[in-house]
């Protein structure tokens, strides 16, 4: 099975962490490795390298290739310019589309946590075997709701259908995009709703056959793409073709028209946390609510619920915080409560074309 984990998006939710050169699945946010580094090491030892593809914008490649040095080079999928996910998707099935059309392939993301590795890699190969038994099948991979989150879709399935590889896998029944806080907590008890993570498998061959039936203007520049693959012309195709391609997510191309019976879910803890937001990153770190999250030199008094990142080599003091974050870069400081987060992405890009747009 190929895995192609998507590494491409600036993310604005973290800044000023994250910025246009320096996006944060690229960003030493745990540890010391990135989140990209953290997505491909979770898939050892039962995948190899040879069968993990990174896709990300152009830009970016040569930082893949240094964090990534044992990433073939050709298993970077660049994109020309940002088109958003349905074409990056189309891009990766274009291309197995010349070389292995019928071998199932996994869509991951970069920038996520997992905890639970082992559950998640059994779970990739119990989804790519149902794929295999039924090439006209998407299967995903969903997360157990931990809480009622308003700020995460979800994936509505009914009765189990079967059990493979000890996962019990259920009918698909449709999607629900960030719901209200009462129908959230309605998701979390009734047992018939997963987080959705994006995290799906399927065939090259059944995913082009979507892109023709559901999104043909799309289609139609893809498959100019996938006719140059492997030729000379390749890159001048690409860079002809690509950013003028429709502009448009995945969901909305393909995935919102997905008949019930070509889905199948998987529902499985598996230790996920979206590490995309500073909110989302604080939940994900710390063992209770009320406790804090520091990286760097930092010292919290009588605090509580506050993440305080320093990445400069000044002491970084809090007093009496709560529900706060503190993010010191060596030209930017944030500082705001855990609340106004939404807020972040709105600022960062009122920047543009301002004197402040450096710093983006």
């Amino acid at each position: 099975m190929k895995i192609v984990i998507f590494a491409g998006g600036v993310g604005t939710r973290l800044w000023p962490l994250s910025r246009k050169n320096t996006p944060k699945q690229f960003e030493k946010i745990i540890g010391d490795q990135s989140t990209l580094q953290l997505a491909v090491q979770k898939l050892f030892p039962d995948f190899s390298w040879e069968d993990v593809y990174i896709s990300t914008n152009e830009q970016y490649k040569k930082i893949i290739e240094d964090q990534l040095p044992k990433l073939p080079k050709d298993n970077i999928i660049t994109e020309p310019a940002l088109r958003d996910v349905g074409p990056a998707v189309g891009l990766a099935v274009a291309n197995f589309m010349k070389t292995s059309p019928n071998e199932p392939m996994a869509i991951l993301w970069g920038d996520h946590l997992i905890r639970k590795e082992d559950v998640f890699r059994n779970a990739l190969k119990a989804a790519e075997k149902l794929v295999e038994k039924d090439p006209e099948k998407i299967v995903f991979i969903g997360q157990k709701p931990r809480f009622a989150s308003q700020n995460l879709g979800y994936i509505e399935f009914n009765s189990e259908a079967e059990k493979t590889d000890g996962f019990p896998v259920y009918g698909f029944s449709g999607f629900e995009y960030r719901p209200h806080l009462s129908t959230a907590e309605r998701f979390l008890k009734d047992g018939k709703h997963s987080w959705n993570l994006g995290y799906f498998v399927a065939t090259p061959t059944f995913l082009w056959k979507l892109f023709e039936q559901f999104a043909p203007k799309l289609f139609v520049d893809l498959q100019k793409i996938s006719e140059s693959v492997g030729a000379k012309e390749y890159n001048q195709v690409l860079q002809a073709v690509y950013p003028q391609i429709e502009k448009i997510s995945f969901d909305n191309a393909i995935l919102e028209k997905l008949k019930k019976e070509n889905g199948l879910v998987i529902s499985v803890d598996i230790g996920w946390s979206d590490i995309g937001a500073w909110e989302a990153l604080k939940e994900a770190l710390a063992g209770s609510d009320d406790e804090n999250v520091v990286k760097g030199n930092v010292e919290l008094l009588d605090s509580k619920d506050s993440l305080a990142f320093n990445y400069n080599g000044q002491l970084l003091v809090g007093i009496d915080l709560a529900g706060m974050l503190v993010i010191n870069t060596e030209d930017v400081l944030l500082v705001c409560p855990k609340s106004s987060v939404p807020k972040i992405k709105k600022y960062v890009e009122s920047l543009a074309g301002g004197p402040n747009e450096k710093f983006t």
